[in-house]
């Protein structure tokens, strides 16, 4: 838990501070006198002054203020003639425009100079892995195979699928992948869009090559003949199996760490397709391991006719099922109120019949049973970008923020229209798990999210909400258009709204942490 907070204030502290050192900046130079520079809210646990200024690091680390002489407009008459210059509400719409804009501008400088470093050093990246493809798939016509990792779009180095998109160019005319340890140039000759929408159906959900008998004896399906390996997964073997003289089980043996016991038996032939792959694992007596049951969801069809954890799923109304999708799949074309489900427990194949519950989810009407699988996948391996040099790097980070900006401009609309739900939105728990967890995955990761939440930052800064960065700039626009000051009881039911509406944001981000994590 300690090492979390320290990561979490690691995190937060930067962004901060420099939106802080925005306003800050920016007050200094049109000579406001600054009287408080503080990172974070409440009592000070440290602070010293220097100037006119007390610096200081408070106890609740959310936030910061920069607190400024002369800086509430309801009390301007109260500052004396001779200090008026010293006084940020004394200072022209422009100045106070500056000074106000300096936090979220800070932010989005420093977002820039994390894209840029990242891209300047290079990252430590997710590959960019191809899911299962059939043979119709369009992916599948440009010479793209199920496992191959890209590594370059047009000739540039991306770090994640996003990238793809990103170029100047808005057609892909080839891709840099790794097959098989092998580089790869395909030619792709395709809008850009149009890519990543049919790249995005086929998730690299890749299952580790652990199979099941029917009796619930577990193994290593390999290609290698001396020793088993998890480097491959089962959907990427049929593949490796064509270039191989066979395919070697090896007996699974459970400890601390995965094992793999003496060669226990050799096939061979090769397997055109994965369904064909598959339909020679059933003739073996074997399915994949996430074909078994990890538990069923209580009360529902599953639970009410019998089947539990542990079972092996093995057909469908007749028909042989060969992976969980395979079963998701095959429910849906059923027809009829009831199906029927083959399964092995405990060596002893049962047949069981249920009514599956229909639910509209998304829009669309499915078939559900309630169970859920006991697969694992393999995880999504890490690789070094190497540096973009100088000139790319300064080109990318402005792309980066570019793109970034967008994407949230998205997100918050989807809000607004109702395309998104609100429970969606996090509070410090949730910036605090993901920072976590990306500081866990690598450096990269952890500066890449701090770049994004800073960009977040000076967004949401900017929204035109009284006691926001925003908020203060419209009053400034308002004064232009209203020909001089808002009168004193307009700037209170402002002020009043706008504390109104940041406080039930809050308290809804708190309350999904709550709600998420609780």
């Amino acid at each position: 838990m300690l090492e979390k907070i320290a990561i979490f204030v690691l995190f937060l502290g930067p962004l901060v501070f420099f939106h802080e050192l925005g306003h800050f900046l920016f007050a200094r130079l049109f000579g406001v006198r600054v009287e408080v520079f503080s990172i974070g809210f409440g009592p000070k646990i440290f602070n010293f002054k220097r100037g006119d200024t007390v610096y200081a690091i408070s106890l609740i680390p959310l936030g910061g203020y920069v607190k400024m002489y002369g800086d509430d407009p309801l009390r301007k008459d109260e500052v004396p003639e001779e200090e008026r210059k010293y006084s940020f509400t004394f200072k022209n719409k422009w100045q106070r425009f500056w000074i106000v804009m300096g936090g979220p501008l800070a932010n989005f400088i420093l977002a820039y100079f994390l894209f840029w470093g990242l891209l300047f050093v290079g990252e430590r990246v997710p590959e960019v892995k191809v899911g299962l493809l059939k043979k119709e798939s369009v992916l599948y016509e440009k010479g793209l195979r199920t496992g191959d990792v890209i590594r370059r779009v047009n000739g540039e180095v991306i770090s994640g699928p996003t990238d793809m998109v990103l170029s100047t160019k808005s057609q892909i005319e080839t891709l840099t992948v790794m097959r098989n340890d092998s580089k790869m140039v395909l030619t792709i000759n395709k809008d850009s869009d149009d890519f990543l929408k049919e790249f995005m159906k086929y998730p690299p959900v890749m299952r580790v090559p652990i199979l099941i008998s029917e009796s619930g004896k577990k193994y290593i399906l390999s290609t290698n003949k001396e020793t088993a390996s998890f480097e491959t997964s089962l959907e990427e073997m049929f593949t490796t199996g064509q270039q191989y003289s066979g395919l070697y089980l090896f007996e699974f043996i459970a400890g601390k760490e995965r094992k793999a016991g003496e060669l226990f038996k050799e096939f061979s032939g090769s397997y055109g397709d994965i369904e064909s792959f598959y339909r020679f694992l059933g003739e073996n007596n074997l399915r994949t391991l996430d074909l078994v049951v990890r538990n069923a969801t209580p009360n529902s069809p599953a639970q009410e006719a019998g089947i539990k954890e542990g079972d092996i799923l093995k057909s469908l109304n007749g028909t042989n099922i060969f992976s969980f999708e395979d079963l998701r799949n095959t429910l849906q074309d059923t027809t009829g109120d009831t199906v029927s489900i083959e399964l092995w427990r405990s060596g002893k194949l049962m047949s069981l019949t249920l009514k599956p519950e229909v639910k509209s989810i998304a829009g669309e009407k499915l078939k559900l049973i309630g169970v859920y699988s006991n697969g694992e996948f393999l995880p999504i391996k890490q690789y070094e970008t190497g540096s973009r040099g100088f000139w790319g790097s300064t080109t990318g980070a402005v792309t980066r923020s570019i793109d970034t900006v967008d994407k949230i401009f998205v997100s918050f609309k989807k809000l607004i229209v109702g395309e998104s739900s609100l429970k969606n939105i996090g509070g410090p728990l949730a910036i605090g798990k993901v920072a976590s967890d990306s500081f866990n995955t690598s450096i990269s990761n952890f500066f890449k999210l701090m770049a994004l939440i800073s960009i977040h930052l000076g967004i949401i800064n900017l929204f035109p909400i009284p006691v926001l960065d925003g908020g203060h700039i419209l009053f400034i626009f308002l004064e232009l258009i209203n020909g001089g000051p808002l009168s004193r009881r307009k700037m209170e039911v402002a002020q009043q709204f706008g504390l109104s509406v940041l406080l039930m944001l809050m308290v809804g981000a708190i309350y999904n942490d709550v709600s998420h994590f609780f």
